[in-house]
């Protein structure tokens, strides 16, 4: 009888909290899916529902020069970001495996500073560090400002992956004669794979969305997308912005899936 009234008060707690996964998927759903309606409408404005369904903005996205361009340097700059982040953080990762008791806090703490410290003031000490050797308002230096902002995201999901490599297969794997290398590239590399990959998406979803640091930092005559987006969206309101955050989103989606066709979602988390 107890067994039944405690089914019977769990239930609509349980639907409570169903409801309540449902509202906060609407709610983060939602925007995405006005700006992709937005994107598609036959209006001259930005709104939902759209006025029809036309590709038109797409079109003049495409032969709007300004934020082609925008599109192509956040293309390069992100891809560049990816491989560097991967690289870079897989090497502070093993360092990490080897640094043990509170150094290895202040370790993991000086990984992820860049997230700690807001972006304004990273941009601001960035930007005189970068007129100090002579990398102010260059593409080199924007670059390097991405790398510094996007590293964090990198490292984080590769030394989660890097945790969950049992010891013993590195023990296993010198004792038959391995060297270092063979371990790393044999057994290592192989098995964090997919946080290496995941960490590569998130760099290069990040440099493509950041915007203070792109602003401080964006080189004479050259914008990220974002930039342009704002630019354009200073003097025009068409649904050409809709169509370019729709491209954006679209990115996200094909990285997530490219990761997936590698190496799997749940082999990733």
């Amino acid at each position: 009888m107890s067994g039944t009234a405690t089914f019977a008060h769990q239930r609509p707690v349980n639907l409570g909290f169903g409801l309540l996964i449902v509202l906060l998927y609407v709610f983060l759903m939602a925007p995405l899916v006005m700006i992709v309606g937005a994107s598609f409408t036959g209006g001259l404005l930005i709104e939902f529902p759209p006025q029809g369904l036309s590709l038109r903005w797409y079109l003049e996205f495409f032969q709007r020069q300004d934020l082609v361009d925008g599109l192509l340097m956040s293309l390069r700059i992100g891809a560049i970001t990816a491989v560097v982040t991967m690289t870079v953080a897989m090497m502070a990762a093993l360092a990490g495996q080897a640094v043990s008791g509170r150094l290895a806090g202040w370790f993991q703490l000086g990984m992820t500073l860049p997230l700690l410290v807001p972006e304004l003031l990273t941009a601001v000490g960035l930007l005189f560090f970068l007129y100090k050797i002579e990398l102010g308002k260059t593409v080199a230096g924007l670059q390097m400002g991405h790398i510094l902002m996007s590293f964090p995201y990198a490292y984080v999901s590769i030394a989660a992956a890097m945790r969950q490599v049992p010891q013993s297969l590195e023990e296993a794997s010198q004792s038959l004669g391995a060297t270092g290398w063979q371990t790393f590239r044999l057994v290592i590399l192989p098995l964090v794979m997919p946080g290496l990959a995941m960490g590569g998406i998130f760099a290069f979803i990040n440099s493509f969305d950041l915007y203070t640091i792109s602003l401080l930092l964006k080189p004479l005559g050259g914008n990220t997308l974002p930039l342009a987006l704002f630019d354009f969206l200073t003097y025009e309101f068409k649904p050409t912005a809709a169509a370019a955050a729709t491209l954006s989103i679209l990115l996200s989606i094909l990285g997530v899936a490219l990761v997936q066709k590698l190496v799997g979602l749940q082999r990733a988390f």
